[in-house]
């Protein structure tokens, strides 16, 4: 498959050279049918690559076939409306992968899918279409979601595992498909993904017990994040766990939607932010690696450009020559797995265009990385059986050029680094915990809490004085805006709590009805504002653009959705599942897959430069 597309590059590439339009005369007659002059042309072009006369005059044909398509195609369009699309199937399937589908651009993404299913043998619900990069979404129309005459659609089988069949007799004890199974799963994916980032956002949680989201640098510290990007990068990562998981377990047609929808969140971000982390560059040598495995690479119109994308990222990120890696890690060995990816799928990109020299080149740059990140077996054993796991081994010997003893002080240090940055991390999360449940006590909101403490950058003091020259920050609240529990008219015995304090009552009971009774709150803000209200403060709650809060003895209250907060935690679950404990886990590959692919290009080069020779 991999060489016929190369002769079909090759050949393409000579045809645009020589300027030969093969659906004129001689090439093509009156009637379209193949002209005598082709075989001429075939017999020229065999020659020229040292190939099999009939196998280069069988994929101009396909050629030529598809120029007289495109143009019968392009002028149907232009009379009817009627637009093509060129379906590429899953590999599986032993007809053409390559087909043509007519249509209208007005019909909506489910009867696109109906029409595809019907026309190839599927069923409906048992697969996803990917067109322009994106899934096609059921409920918009074709035209809405940008797809134009002559695009390219890639049709996705999902499959079902024992484990979701077995869930669907545990959790349902009724028969579902597989594909409404899928479908919850990608809404448990997106459900879990959004509490998680929430969760980061507002940095309330205790870390002891309730799982978060965190980002951090190449050291394992945590990133300051701007609030507004934040959820959309912590989202981005997300997906992209997601995808990678399936990618282990080569699920490709799963995987690729994920770091699709990651690839999406990431475009949210500032080029700044995505140049001080690697996530990007690796995500966009997963899409392209997906799009290989799935054998649609062709279907992948900017795999170049993504590839170009992972490459500049790369020297942003880690520096020209690796100088900014080195310089934070004390090495790059691990780092090469992912250079190793780079320049094979460049290489296997520029052999798919024709490009001879190109390809070659970065072939062999990739066989030079990997006879340098080989690793003996016996010296994993050798880690093993000090206690290190396998994945611990293998990083641990490619950073340190294969030196065992090297090797185990290294993964010692890191775990000692690692473990203190945690502890710290953990520290300063429970410090701002316990600053936000002190200001809750004094009658702030949680809302309130957290912008005063950002303000103040943490300190507790700071954060305070910001909420007593600035009173109306009490009505940033939690709570549902449909509650109201103002007290209309303060209690007497509030009234004289705050004038035995020194304060005048009628002050007194005004500041009492701005913060509902809240007798400790009225005492602070009447004290730091020299027993008066400030001149800009509402005197009443209705005059404040924020809704309503309640007042600290309401703000409890019992959850009736109990079910709810079920589903959540098994959507939260279902995403830590998928989250690998090693923070370098996207660095360890065993290299078993590119090792083959490496060989199997590289004995497509060897036969190129065979022909040449010959020639």
């Amino acid at each position: 498959m991999a060489q016929k597309k190369y002769l079909q590059a090759k050949l393409t590439q000579f045809l645009r050279e020589d300027r030969i339009q093969l659906w004129k005369p001689p090439y093509t007659d009156e009637n379209k049918k193949v002209g005598l002059a082709l075989k001429d042309l075939a017999k020229k072009y065999s020659d020229k690559l040292e190939c099999c006369e009939n196998e280069v005059e069988k994929i101009i044909e396909e050629i030529r076939c598809k120029a007289i398509e495109r143009g019968t195609g392009n002028e149907n369009y232009r009379t009817t409306g009627i637009a093509t699309i060129e379906v590429f199937l899953p590999p599986r399937l032993k007809k053409g992968r390559k087909n043509v589908l007519e249509t209208r651009l007005l019909i909506t993404g489910r009867e696109l899918r109906s029409k595809i299913a019907e026309t190839f043998g599927f069923q409906e619900n048992y697969i996803k279409i990917v067109i322009n990069k994106k899934q096609l979404q059921l409920g918009k129309t074709l035209e809405e979601q940008g797809v134009a005459h002559n695009v390219k659609a890639m049709v996705l089988e999902l499959n079902q595992s024992e484990e979701d069949v077995r869930k669907i007799f545990q959790l349902e004890e009724e028969e579902q498909n597989e594909a409404e199974l899928k479908e919850k799963q990608i809404q448990r994916t997106k459900r879990g993904l959004e509490i998680l980032a929430q969760r980061a956002a507002e940095t309330v949680v205790d870390p002891e017990m309730t799982p978060y989201l965190d980002i951090a640098n190449q050291t394992g510290r945590s990133i300051r994040i701007p609030a507004s990007e934040r959820k959309a990068l912590m989202l981005a990562m997300g997906y992209h766990e997601k995808g990678r998981a399936f990618l282990k377990r080569k699920e490709y047609g799963i995987a690729l939607p994920c770091l699709l929808d990651a690839d999406k969140y990431f475009c949210e971000c500032c080029r700044e932010l995505l140049d001080t982390v690697d996530n990007y560059a690796v995500l966009q040598l997963d899409i392209v690696w997906c799009y290989f495995r799935l054998e649609q690479l062709e279907c992948l119109d900017d795999a170049e450009k993504k590839l170009n994308l992972a490459q500049k990222c790369f020297k942003n990120c880690y520096g020209e020559n690796h100088q900014r890696l080195v310089h934070i890690k004390g090495n790059c060995g691990k780092e090469k797995v992912l250079f190793l990816r780079l320049y094979l799928l460049q290489g296997i990109r520029n052999y798919h265009s024709g490009n001879d020299v190109e390809a070659c080149e970065y072939l062999n740059k990739a066989h030079q990385l990997l006879k340098e990140l080989y690793i003996d077996p016996s010296k994993v054993d050798n880690l093993l059986q000090l206690g290190f796991t396998a994945q611990e081994a293998r990083l641990g010997l490619r950073a340190c050029d294969g030196n065992v003893d090297h090797a185990a002080t290294h993964i010692t240090n890191r775990r000692e680094e690692l473990a203190q940055i945690r502890n710290e991390e953990k520290e300063k999360k429970r410090r701002r915990l316990e600053n936000i449940r002190c200001l809750k006590g004094m009658g702030y909101s949680t809302h309130a809490a957290q912008q005063a403490l950002h303000a103040a950058s943490g300190n507790l003091d700071e954060a305070l004085k910001i909420l007593l020259s600035n009173p109306q920050m009490w009505w940033l609240n939690d709570s549902n805006p449909e509650t109201d529990n103002r007290q209309e008219s303060p209690s007497q015995e509030n009234i004289d709590q705050l004038v035995y304090m020194g304060f005048d009552a009628l002050v007194a009971e005004a500041a009492l009805r701005v913060f509902r009774g809240n007798v400790q709150l009225a005492a602070q803000t009447l004290a730091h504002n020299g027993g008066s209200l400030p001149p800009d403060l509402p005197l009443s709650p209705e005059d404040s653009l924020s809704p309503p809060a309640t007042s600290p003895s309401d703000s409890a209250g019992t959850s009736s959705a109990s079910t709810d907060e079920d589903m959540e935690t098994e959507a939260v679950n279902e995403i830590l599942e998928d989250i690998p404990e090693h923070e370098e886990d996207y660095l360890d590959s065993t290299l078993e897959d590119e090792e083959m692919i490496i060989a199997e290009y590289l004995s497509y080069v060897e036969n190129m430069k065979s022909a040449t020779k010959k020639n």
